[in-house]
């Protein structure tokens, strides 16, 4: 009906049975941005937040995040991660992430990239917040994934 694989026929939503595809090597990257006060950076740059060492916080967060994803996107397949890194990194107007997902599966790892970014970006926030409630999460994208039949694609 729409060519989207989340719909069926009639255009309800279902999820997609992917048990006659090959298994192949899979990973994907996502990258988002939070910009912060000068204040709220000094705190990040400096790992003296009230918090805690909200980058190596936001890490374990984003990998956590990552092994849940089939739990919080309702048509997520559940997959077996075989690495989940994200790195983040302090730049003059805020903290950039970027996650990395592997999996030997039936279906890429896009979803469970963003997700990890997304929790890892959102948990900077919580972390400052007291300091800073203007903070702007933005630029949330995929930005490379490989594997699978629609084979390697780079964002240009």
């Amino acid at each position: 009906m729409t060519g989207l694989t989340h719909l069926d026929d009639q255009g309800a939503a279902r999820m997609v049975d992917v048990g006659d595809k090959p298994a192949t090597a899979r990973e994907a990257v996502a990258e988002g941005h939070i910009r912060l006060s000068s204040e709220a950076l000094a705190l990040v740059r400096d790992a003296s937040a009230r918090k805690g060492d909200v980058l190596a916080v936001a890490r374990v967060a984003g990998i956590m995040a990552a092994k849940r994803t089939a739990d919080l996107i309702p048509l997520c397949h559940p997959l077996p991660l075989s690495r989940v890194a994200i790195d983040l990194a302090v730049t003059g107007s805020g903290v950039t992430v970027r996650a990395t997902c592997k999996t030997q599966g039936q279906t890429g790892v896009e979803m469970e990239a963003l997700t990890a970014a997304s929790v890892a970006l959102l948990t900077v926030y919580d972390m400052v917040k007291a300091v800073d409630k203007a903070m702007v999460i933005e630029g949330l994208r995929v930005v490379a994934k490989s594997g699978g039949k629609s084979g390697d694609w780079t964002l240009a």
